[in-house]
């Protein structure tokens, strides 16, 4: 018998797992569906071009057609390993900016502001650029700037968006987010901090069992009492005294509430599902970024150039080996930032990425690792930080081994597309900067023969796509009509539940959402001890 037991080790759940389990007062159960994270290609940084089509540590979602996309599907990995999707993303930090979170607050989420979100940042990092106002030192988890490491494509792109009118930014995680520069990371002497390598230790009362993909809530009445798992074909189940917590993610989370009778009542029912609890929010609310690449071949060389040619890839490998640096070492997007799209705007809106390196996404079934194109290009990109349309997912079957059906969507919203149209016209005005021009050869995509507000938007429709940022499917907010957890994380309508991941953001953050998971997870942990004790 457990105090807690925690669904899912991704980026959240071990977060809560390390901080429940730190004082040794409590035994903790943290159960994973996927394997451990000791993995060559999870522990080095660049190793996400491998993992990103491995089932054996992806759950490899698909989307239903999206009629905004032209009923393309849009592919969706997510981590099914310790570190959940912290061990297979880009690895990028960023932590939102000061607006979205006083929108949570606005939204009736007391202690969810700024401040009180800064604070739980703090708490959590380790970084570079050491303690100060806007960041932490001896946090679990390490922030890395790259500046020494990163390829000096990366400071032509923001030497070009200060031509453009894009400020140049030491720190995009600051006093504001606004302006272009390099990326921070989390890896930590060269090797991924995932929030699994950060948060998870060896400890007596916290027992990790891995392969162990939770089936479905115990109830005593509505009181959560436990779980049933699968265990290669053994079912088993295990009970807690105090709380179950469900940090599966934005697709896990809200699936094994359906699964346990907790979600809209014509769902459930048309699974055979009993209805513990009808709450129509379960699995709505779905937002994500979607992502628009402008992809350049380049008269100057690329990471293309190193990684492609075998020889190449042999140096990298050495230097890597022998030192934790280079190439091996990093994110592919290494610079970035964000602006506003209009002037009068009270925040950034857009988010860009630069990448030194190009390569051919190919189909999800093939598993390959992405390999660079035989040429020197780079990629430029836009993601709107704050997309209006929404979408849900629901169970398509009672059994947990079946990944529900995904609606993303995209592009339902009409000013969504236009911002989009506006900002890939700001990425042909980039490449257009004196900086830029000076080493482009040619705009292979979308191409110079793309120019009308009209062709844009058609492209947009047929080559835009996730940038892997799904959140809110068991939003939270004090109304249980229209969310699912209140600003304590804690279920509507049940006790002994919480869900403490990105399923509970009320609105989506500006940038990547790994920080902002992980600090949901720092945070859910002390609102859960705080009631303890």
């Amino acid at each position: 018998m457990w105090d807690y037991i925690i669904i899912g080790a991704g980026s959240a759940g071990s977060a809560v797992a390390g901080r429940l389990s730190e004082s040794g007062r409590h035994r903790v159960l943290l159960l994973e569906a996927g394997p451990s994270d000791r993995n060559v290609w999870i522990r080095m940084p660049i190793g996400y071009g491998r993992t990103f089509y491995d089932s054996r540590v992806n759950w490899m979602y698909q989307t239903e057609p999206v009629p905004g996309f032209n009923n393309r599907i849009s592919y969706w990995p997510r981590g099914k390993v310790l570190g959940g999707s912290s061990s297979i993303n880009a690895m990028v930090y960023s932590r939102g900016q000061e607006q979205d979170f006083a929108e949570w607050e606005a939204l009736g989420n007391e202690g969810w502001g700024w401040n009180d979100v800064l604070a739980t940042y703090r708490k959590l990092e380790d970084h570079d650029l050491g303690a100060g106002p806007h960041h932490g030192a001896g946090g679990p988890l390490h922030v890395t700037t790259i500046d020494k490491e990163a390829h000096p494509l990366s400071r032509i792109f923001i030497k070009a968006a200060e031509e453009v009118g894009v400020p140049y930014s030491p720190d995009l995680n600051g006093a504001t987010i606004e302006g272009a520069g390099l990326y921070q990371i989390t890896t930590r002497k060269g090797f991924r901090e995932s929030s699994a390598s950060a948060y998870l230790r060896k400890r007596p009362n916290l027992d990790i069992v891995t392969g162990a993909q939770a089936t479905k809530i115990i109830f005593e009445g509505k009181r959560a009492v436990g779980v049933t798992y699968r265990q290669g074909d053994m079912l088993r189940e295990a009970r807690a005294t105090r709380e179950i917590i469900l940090s599966s993610g934005s697709i896990g989370s809200p699936q094994l509430l359906q699964l346990s009778g907790i979600g809209p009542a014509a769902v459930l029912k048309a699974q055979g599902i009993d209805v513990l609890l009808d709450n129509a929010a379960v699995g709505r609310n779905l937002q994500d970024h979607l992502c628009y690449d402008f992809t350049y071949r380049t008269s100057a060389p690329s990471l293309n150039t190193v990684l492609y040619p075998w020889h190449g890839k042999l140096r990298v490998g050495l230097q890597y080996i022998l030192t934790r640096k280079g190439p091996l070492s990093l994110s592919l997007n290494q610079a970035g930032g964000y602006y506003r799209s209009k002037p009068g705007l009270a925040a950034p809106d857009i988010q860009l990425y630069f990448s030194p390196l190009t390569y051919e996404k190919a189909p999800p079934k093939t598993r390959p690792l992405m390999n660079p194109d035989p040429f020197p290009g780079f990629y430029t990109s836009i993601s709107p930080c704050k997309p209006k349309s929404s979408g849900h997912l629901e169970i398509r079957s009672s059994d947990a081994r079946e990944a529900p059906a995904i609606y993303p969507n995209y592009l339902s919203a009409p000013e969504d597309l236009a911002v989009m149209v506006e900002a890939a016209r700001f990425l042909r005005r980039l490449g257009e900067a004196p900086s830029l021009a000076a080493v482009i050869e040619t705009e292979l995509k979308p191409g110079p023969q793309v120019a009308s507000d009209e062709a844009f938007a058609d492209d947009i429709r047929n080559r835009s796509y996730s940038v892997f940022h799904p959140v809110g499917t068991c939003r939270m907010g004090p109304d249980p009509r229209s969310s699912v957890v209140d600003p304590q994380l804690r279920v509507h309508g049940v006790s002994g539940l919480r869900v403490i991941d990105a399923a509970i953001f009320p609105t989506i953050t500006s940038g990547n959402t790994n920080a902002p998971s992980i600090m949901v997870g720092e945070k859910g942990a002390a609102l859960i001890l705080r009631d303890t004790n």
